[in-house]
């Protein structure tokens, strides 16, 4: 069976760190990976897709040597294999331009400011999660205890 996977990506190890440990609820049922820049995130993906798994979300910082969050989400966004994985900024330090770039170039999804409520996190991460899940015409009911009700039974009317 294919695994669903979401990637955490931010040159900080704290920040990776906090992030995982509030994603872990949906461990059982998808796999987390964490990757320290833009390289190694597409590096992670192309592995990914490789095995024939599946990236859902992808949670970007926006500040990081080299390239930052928003070209790593556009290069995401841009590529056919990954068309429907959902993308998330999740930054402090992004100016507004970036911000407008972020929504035009790496067509994000959300955007969360740090710091960040471990729940909030959580709950938009679900939201994703649940749709591609629906979007790529899995079968929902084993992910179920991690979904998103409210955006299941939305969409599924």
């Amino acid at each position: 069976m294919e695994k669903i996977n979401i990637i955490c990506v931010d040159d900080q190890q704290e920040v990776l760190d906090s992030v995982m440990r509030d994603l872990r609820p949906l461990t059982p049922l998808v796999r987390l990976e964490e990757a320290s820049g833009v390289a190694d995130c597409l590096k992670l993906m192309e592995q990914i897709d490789d095995e024939g798994d599946m990236v859902a979300v992808v949670i970007s910082d926006q500040v990081m040597p080299g390239e930052s969050g928003t070209e790593l989400l556009g290069k995401v966004a841009s590529d056919k294999r990954f068309a429907g994985t959902r993308k998330v900024l999740l930054t402090g330090q992004a100016t507004h331009a970036d911000t407008i770039n972020a929504i035009n170039e790496g067509q994000v999804d959300n955007y969360v400011e740090k710091p960040w409520q471990p729940e909030k996190l959580l709950s938009i991460v679900k939201r994703l999660l649940t749709l591609y899940i629906l979007d790529k015409g899995l079968d929902h009911t084993e992910y179920m205890p991690i979904l998103d009700n409210a955006t299941l039974f939305s969409k599924l009317r």
